[in-house]
């Protein structure tokens, strides 16, 4: 996966953020808050591509995946054998997974974070917000990564 210019300018301006002063912090917040959205918003897009080129079998099997992380507290149904699971590949699928799931909870803290830091006006978690928006970007990255290998595991399989 190439470095995406919004992911690392918005990194780059975080980790600045990370020593502002309140002042700083007061006049700075609307690019902050800018930087953030463009980041998330091209790794949004970036990540739907990458799934537009999932073939059919594969979106399904993902779907499968989502939907068994949701009853988990029900009975399994009855298991496919592994080469009907998109053609073998359920274990990177649950990976793929695992890491949007993962990216999307740390994205989700990181927006909470700076929200409560806006509310009190609290220098201390707008900082941590910073930190954590950080390190969303890195998993949605790694989501985003997984996904590549899914699809390149899957075209070189046919």
């Amino acid at each position: 996966m190439r470095k995406i210019p919004e992911v690392v300018e918005a990194k780059e301006l975080m980790t600045e953020a990370v020593e502002w002063s309140v002042f700083t912090w007061m006049f700075q917040k609307p690019k902050v808050r800018e930087a953030a959205d463009l980041a998330n918003a091209t790794l949004d897009k970036v990540t739907k591509n990458i799934r537009a080129r999932w073939s059919e079998e594969l979106k399904t099997a993902y779907k499968e995946a989502s939907s068994k992380a949701g009853k988990a507290s029900r009975p399994p149904a009855k298991a496919k054998p592994a080469d009907q699971d998109a053609e073998g590949f359920g274990a990177l699928i649950e990976k793929v997974k695992a890491a949007d799931t993962a990216a999307r909870k740390a994205r989700k803290d990181a927006e909470d974070t700076f929200d409560v830091a806006e509310r009190q006006l609290n220098l201390d978690l707008a900082r941590e917000g910073c930190k954590k928006a950080i390190h969303s970007w890195e998993l949605h990255e790694k989501a985003i990564r997984l996904a590549e290998e899914l699809l390149e595991a899957t075209n070189l399989a046919k």
